[in-house]
C-alpha cells in the first residue's frame, strides 16, 4: 500500500506529532489553513468516513476526546472547526479529521 499517513505512522516519512498513542497520532496539516492545523490520524488504515464500522466505536470516542483536549490545550475554545473531507476533497485516502483554529 502507497499511503502517505500509513508510511507517516511507521516512521517511513517524517512528522512532528503532537500527541500519540496506539491507536492515533496528530501532527500538523503541511500545507495550513489556519494558526493551528493539525491531522488527526488513526493508526489503522481506513480509507475514508463511510469505511468507518460499528467496531470502530472505541476508536471514534477516543478521537472526540484527542480533539477536545488539543483545543483545550491550544486554547482554541473561542475559534475552532474540526473537518472530516471526502471524495475528491479527500487528498490522502486515510480517514483523518482537520483541528483548525485561530
Amino acid at each position: 500500500m502507497d499511503c502517505t499517513f500509513c508510511k507517516i505512522v511507521k516512521g517511513e516519512i517524517p512528522a512532528n506529532f503532537v500527541y500519540q498513542d496506539a491507536d492515533l497520532v496528530v501532527f500538523p496539516d503541511i500545507r495550513p489553513k489556519a494558526k493551528v492545523h493539525l491531522l488527526i490520524t488513526p493508526k489503522e488504515h481506513i480509507e475514508s468516513f463511510l469505511d468507518l464500522k460499528e467496531n470502530h466505536t472505541k476508536l471514534l470516542t477516543k478521537i472526540i476526546k484527542v480533539i477536545q483536549q488539543l483545543v483545550k490545550d491550544k486554547k482554541l475554545e473561542s475559534s475552532y472547526r474540526v473537518v472530516v473531507n471526502g471524495g475528491v476533497y479527500q487528498e490522502v485516502p486515510h480517514l483523518h479529521l482537520h483541528l483548525l483554529g485561530d
